[in-house]
């Protein structure tokens, strides 16, 4: 006998989402697949549960939603009405929404041509530079280390400017051997300072997240002093890489000359 295909992940999310009723918990659904679809991946539950919640900011930082479109693909199921719950998305109910760009060129949430704030504007960030690293970075994990995959909590909180009770960790992310990767960010000279707040966010997650799991530290700056390598030298499980920027110029093909006795437009 053929056995049944294993269906995509998102596929199972809808299930149990009907299955629950069409109003539920992300920990119910994760529960549910667990419970039909042994040995799935519960990293990519928590994360594909993001990428078809259409009113959820991070869905972005997924390749699924990194083109500008209106919410009504397969991917377009879910609803959160509040942190940690889902419903089945309906237009009629929850209004119609998009993933469109903002002025700066970056991809965000938005409804019926509202666009909604995004973490730059609503934080006020002093640096524009250092959000689009991390957005870039959040979308693209494989070029940190492969099999990388964004964090996401039980209520469905993802890993980009993850809230702790010791301030927001950049990015926080779960890599291929189930283990936590704290990324901190610095757009030039990396400050002393950034030692102390690796160290913090990794003590806080060891206590509140990791649950027994390794938890390493990674600072990302485009140049790291001398300074700040003595201060990690013997601090096991963090790392340091730098960042270059390449900047490439194409010729733009000049305008065909006005016609002799023509009129120039």
């Amino acid at each position: 006998m053929t056995s049944q295909p294993r269906p995509f992940v998102w596929q199972m999310i809808r299930e149990a989402t009907v299955a629950l009723g069409g109003s539920t918990t992300n920990v119910a659904i994760r529960d549910w697949i667990l419970g039909h679809y042994p040995g799935t991946n519960t990293s990519t539950i928590q994360a594909q549960i993001i990428v078809c919640t259409v009113n959820h900011a991070s869905r972005v930082h997924y390749p699924e939603n990194q083109k500008p479109r209106r919410a009504d693909s397969q991917y377009d199921f879910l609803f959160r009405p509040e942190r940690g719950r889902l419903e089945l998305y309906d237009p009629a109910r929850h209004g119609d929404w998009e993933i469109a760009k903002g002025e700066d060129g970056r991809l965000l949430v938005a409804q019926a041509e509202e666009v909604m704030e995004t973490d730059a504007e609503a934080e006020g960030e002093a640096f524009a530079a250092e959000a689009h690293l991390r957005d870039y970075l959040a979308k693209h994990l494989d070029v940190v280390e492969p099999g990388l995959q964004l964090f996401v909590d039980d209520e469905g909180t993802v890993g980009v400017k993850y809230p702790t009770d010791v301030g927001r960790i950049d990015i926080l992310a779960v890599d291929a051997q189930g283990g936590l990767l704290i990324i901190e960010l610095k757009v030039s000279r990396g400050p002393d300072a950034v030692c102390g707040e690796l160290l913090r966010y990794r003590g806080w997650v060891r206590r509140h997240l990791a649950n027994g799991r390794r938890v390493r530290g990674l600072i990302i700056a485009q140049h790291l002093s001398d300074r700040i390598r003595w201060a990690l030298a013997d601090v096991e499980d963090v790392y340091l890489k730098e960042y270059a920027l390449n900047l490439t110029l194409k010729d733009v093909p000049q305008l065909d000359p006005p016609k002799e006795g023509g009129q120039q437009t």
